[in-house]
């Protein structure tokens, strides 16, 4: 078969069997078509029959068009439309939304308010959280969905996964990290000096370890052991945790004159939060009022069993300015140490802890850290808390230069591009960019976590201030004050006043993270109401210019510790009038805080009670032609004196304040009158009219100055 078509025509060649129907379904939309003679009369008369022939020839049949399209079954049906498939996700915003469905906004606000639900997404940047709120809006327009995940953005995917647990066979075995930690001025620098042969406590201000050393101690037997010193004052107790968190055996060194104290009981209490075994050293031993029995019998009574009573806690009496049974206590800790079996990984990636960061002025910022696996090298990228660092030199706790720094060992460490905070983490990475990468999501991630604790916190000062507000109104309703009632009164410019009384501005210096750390951690704890305490600004470093800068704009005073000044910064302080105090005590720190509180406080009068008397009669004289009332008294309490202030009470009332004209004893004036004694007393005043009864009182005025209301501890 062929077939030609044209635009109204088609010339078919069929054969007398061809299908009628397909005669019809292909010409149906046509007017008429042109038969070959093999098209049988027969079949001529089938169309004619089914009424779709208005007239026909031998050649040629006219269909009627009309007729066949209305018949459902010749009537060729129309092709479906499919819809459009569109991604949607949850929680998108309207702007997303219409840039998916390739609408504008305002059609999808259109298709919105036909949806049950989402007339309350009134701005293009609304969410729409309810996510059949999402698909009947694609509904309405026309679309089809699917759902795809939403994809977290690459901040929040990227960081560092630590590596699993190692093989067995790649653990060597490696030094011990030992704490040495107890209560203050027990003896625990002491003991460490005698344990390195240094004289680590001459370089400790007043004697009190200010923050966490690190270092390796050989031992005559080849092994090695690294010792954490941490401070024993009661501001330190953070610092003390952190020890204990990065540490395989504490010793716990208590005074056998003192026994069981406040930091001592914080110590066992970190050892057992950290899971760690405790050594106890006996301490001061030589003293002739040492009593160790007495300290064991405080130990048990805080669940410290020691091994002569049945536990598994050794006990090691000592002598650590006289190093009596110092090699005891090193055979202790190597037996403890071997009894764990502690191990190390020596091959894998870096993993350690933070103790300290500092700022040096020549070698720049400094963190010491203790590695606890891997091998750290220098050009190694590491990675702890939200700073990172290309290692470019690592030094021994001796100051050297050292090549690597293998388990157990404490090293200092340059080429940090921030400090970060003592306790951090260090992770080592495989690049720089993956690095920058994690920091950037850390970051990120913490300014998230401060919007959503400042957020919790202005949720509260609205409530709080919405509650004031509503017990404002109600009181003034219930004395009828209304709104408008002071319209006439003209309004003053509005200021906003941060604080009202006195204030001292506060910038705040330190030598290293953990020392300004507890400094601020008892800084929180300042409650007083008397004069408002502002801390501007706090760091790690010397004092700098924007220091004193600041401290200036907000007449306020700077305060070092354990940090120097630079000569020229000196200078700019002193033209700037910048009060600048440097301490390397803490608790002179406090002191002189304090102090610097109290200078803000205003001076107040009191008056103190010298004497008095009461008025037991009245007299009328006359003096250069005028009539003086004066008072017949006796002194009842302490003494008269004339030249001090007066004032007369009467009815619990005082009615009279100032001074007198004349004190007289019989007819003699006098300057004082002693207690039992009778006197005739005449005001300043010669209008005020004294009455039988009256009190008067002798007083004596002074200015007082103010103590701030607050005690940091110590």
């Amino acid at each position: 078969m062929s077939r030609l078509a044209c635009i109204m025509n088609v010339r078919l060649c069929l054969s007398p069997t061809f299908p009628l129907r397909c005669l019809l379904e292909d010409n149906v939309r046509r007017t008429s078509c042109i038969l070959e003679p093999e098209l049988t009369r027969r079949g001529i008369n089938q169309l004619a029959q089914m009424h779709l022939i208005k007239s026909f020839t031998t050649t040629s049949v006219r269909f009627d068009s009309r007729r066949a399209k209305k018949d459902p079954i010749l009537r060729r049906p129309k092709p479906m439309k499919i819809n459009k498939l569109v991604s949607i996700k949850p929680d998108m915003t309207v702007t997303q939304l219409a840039k998916e469905l390739d609408r504008s906004v305002d059609q999808i606000f259109e298709a919105l308010s036909y949806v049950n639900g989402g007339d309350i997404y009134r701005k293009k940047h609304s969410v729409i959280d309810n996510f059949d709120v999402i698909k009947e809006v694609v509904k309405k327009c026309g679309f089809r969905h699917k759902l795809v995940e939403a994809q977290k953005s690459e901040k929040e995917k990227v960081d560092i996964v630590r590596q699993p647990p190692p093989d067995e066979s790649v653990l060597q075995k490696r030094p011990p990290v030992v704490t040495i930690m107890g209560h203050v001025d027990h003896g625990k620098t002491t003991l460490l000096d005698y344990l390195r042969k240094s004289k680590t406590v001459d370089k400790e201000f007043g004697g009190i370890t200010q923050h966490i050393g690190a270092f390796s101690v050989p031992l005559p037997s080849g092994e090695t052991i690294t010792f954490l010193d941490t401070p024993g004052h009661a501001a330190f107790s953070t610092m003390r945790a952190r020890g204990a968190q990065v540490t395989d055996i504490i010793v716990l060194v208590v005074a056998a004159d003192d026994g069981v104290m406040e930091q001592t009981l914080e110590s066992i209490q970190h050892a057992k939060q950290a899971n760690v075994p405790i050594i106890v050293a006996v301490n001061k031993m030589d003293k002739p009022e040492a009593d160790l029995e007495r300290t064991k019998r405080m130990l048990m009574e805080h669940q410290l069993l020691i091994e002569e009573f049945g536990g598994d806690v050794q006990a090691v009496p000592i002598s650590a300015l006289k190093g009596t049974n110092i090699q005891e206590l090193k055979e202790a800790i190597i037996t403890q140490s071997e009894i764990m079996e502690i191990k190390g990984d020596p091959v894998g990636l870096v993993e350690g802890r933070v103790i300290e960061s500092r700022t040096d002025p020549g070698r720049g910022k400094l963190v010491t850290a203790v590695v606890k696996r891997g091998t750290l090298k220098r050009g190694s990228i590491i990675v702890a808390g939200k700073t990172l660092a290309k290692v470019r030199g690592m030094f021994g706790d001796d100051g050297k230069p050292i090549v690597m720094a293998p388990p157990s060992t404490p090293v200092e460490i340059s080429g940090w591009k921030e400090l970060p905070s003592a306790g951090d983490e260090i992770l080592e990475v495989d690049s720089e960019k993956f690095a920058k990468e994690v920091v950037d999501n850390r970051l990120h991630q913490a300014l998230q976590d401060k919007a959503e604790v400042d957020q919790i916190a202005i949720t509260e000062k609205r409530a709080e201030h919405r509650k004031g507000y509503e017990a404002m109104t109600a009181a003034r309703l219930e004395r009828g004050f209304r709104y408008g009632s002071n319209r006439g009164i003209k309004k003053g410019k509005e200021t906003i006043i941060t604080h009202e009384g006195p204030q001292l501005s506060l910038v705040l210096k330190g030598d290293v993270d953990g020392s300004v750390e507890a400094i601020l951690d008892t800084l929180v704890m300042y409650n007083s109401k008397k004069c408002n305490l502002d801390l501007v600004h706090y760091g790690v470093g010397n004092i700098t210019e924007q220091d004193i800068k600041l401290a200036e704009s907000f007449d306020g005073v700077v305060m070092g510790f354990n940090v120097s000044i630079p000569s020229t910064v000196q200078k700019i302080a002193e033209s700037c009038n910048v009060p600048i105090s440097l301490h390397q005590v803490i608790y002179n720190l406090f002191d002189d805080l304090c102090s610097q509180l109290n200078a803000k406080l205003p001076v107040i009068e009191e008056q103190e009670t010298i004497g008095e008397a009461k008025v037991l009669q009245l007299f009328k004289l006359s003096k250069k032609k005028k009539e003086i009332i004066v008072a017949g008294c006796r002194c009842t309490k302490g003494l008269l004196h004339r030249k001090k202030n007066f004032k007369v009470i009467r009815n619990d009332e005082v009615v009279y304040e100032g001074s007198i004209n004349s004190l007289k004893h019989l007819k003699n004036e006098v300057e004082t009158i002693k207690m039992d004694v009778e006197c005739g007393l005449s005001l300043s005043d010669s209008s005020f009219i004294f009455e039988e009864g009256d009190i008067i009182q002798c007083f004596d005025s002074k200015q007082v100055t103010q103590v701030i209301d607050w005690n940091p501890g110590f």
